[in-house]
């Protein structure tokens, strides 16, 4: 009888145990979004294998994206700054802050990380989760800091839920904001531009002018804005008037190196119709002003970029080829991308 009863104790305790283990998984039913990797994209980095979407992850981070608590007066989001009508740029000239303060750089858009090897004008960041700090301690941007926010919404229920849903508690820390806020834009892919339907013979065409921008762009600007991201991600000089802040240097101000000096991430021109002004602090209005200033001839330096040395300082462009470019850059233009 004794044997019996302390083997009905065990079993009681077993089924109990497999009850509750099978309730916590229900719970934190998770699953992970698949990333859609257009055709002839590069691989996604190696970053979000470390940090997979998921449904709930994806949630709380737009949901933080959209935070106007991040910053010190609780009156600017990342949304504040990287509308999706513009394709998650603003269209100021620089970056507007907390209080109105103008910030060093032009705001740039936010499409396709998922494939990036660097973010920011200058690259200072390597991985995505790395990067949300800056804006929120950044005195012209949140002027906060990751230990205030948290103070602002660890108390709110409908955080609380999405924390648990997306990690299996409610804790919330630094590391999981950022890997939420990644998780959000990672999903923000651009691949359904008039250009991208007509390589996927869709049944889209080239007009006339659209197809003899795409010639000349392959001769004159490919060099650069290449691969299907229409960026090489490299970091280049390429003669912009300067901007007259002491603080800035470009990618010198990361590596200290001398000849990175003024040196710009190369920006993707997908979506560019929606992200003017163009460059480092906004110095183009128009993308015909870019073009403009590239035939026009650009500033000297001991690393401008060895394309335009060799061209005499410019790229030299008829005023049928511009507008045939710009003709062409706007096949990249993705409406769906920006809600419309």
């Amino acid at each position: 009888m004794r044997k019996a009863t302390i083997l009905s104790c065990i079993l009681l305790v077993l089924l109990s145990c497999s009850k509750n283990d099978t309730a916590q998984l229900t719970a934190h039913d998770n699953p992970e979004i698949s990333l859609y990797v257009p055709d002839g994209f590069p691989a996604l980095n190696s970053s979000v294998s470390q940090n997979r979407p998921t449904k709930y992850g994806v949630e709380l981070g737009e949901k933080l994206f959209h935070e106007k608590k991040f910053s010190g007066n609780n009156t600017i989001s990342c949304a504040d700054c990287h509308h999706q009508s513009s394709a998650f740029a603003d269209n100021n000239v620089q970056a507007i802050g907390i209080y109105g303060r103008v910030g060093l750089r032009n705001t740039p858009p936010i499409q396709n990380l998922a494939f990036m090897k660097f973010y920011n004008w200058d690259g200072n960041k390597l991985t995505l989760e790395s990067q949300p700090l800056v804006p929120i301690i950044t005195h012209e941007e949140m002027n906060s800091s990751i230990m205030e926010v948290i103070g602002k919404i660890k108390d709110d229920h409908e955080y609380k839920y999405l924390f648990k849903n997306a990690f299996g508690d409610e804790d919330i820390t630094p590391d999981r904001i950022y890997k939420s806020i990644a998780q959000y834009e990672y999903t923000l892919i651009s691949a359904n531009s008039k250009y991208d339907k007509v390589k996927r013979n869709e049944g889209e065409v080239f007009t006339e002018r659209e197809a003899r921008g795409y010639e000349a762009f392959k001769i004159k600007c490919e060099s650069c804005h290449s691969t299907a991201l229409f960026t090489d991600q490299r970091f280049r000089n390429v003669g912009f008037p300067l901007n007259p802040s002491t603080e800035e240097a470009g990618r010198a101000r990361v590596t200290g190196v001398s000849s990175d000096y003024m040196s710009f991430r190369v920006p993707s021109l997908r979506n560019a119709e929606y992200t003017a002004p163009y460059g480092s602090f906004g110095q183009f209005p128009t993308l015909r002003a870019v073009l403009d200033y590239f035939d026009n001839g650009v500033l000297d330096a001991d690393n401008l970029d060895p394309i335009l040395k060799e061209n005499n300082n410019r790229i030299p462009l008829s005023e049928q080829e511009k507008d045939d470019i710009i003709s062409f850059i706007k096949t990249l233009s993705d409406s769906t991308f920006i809600g419309k």
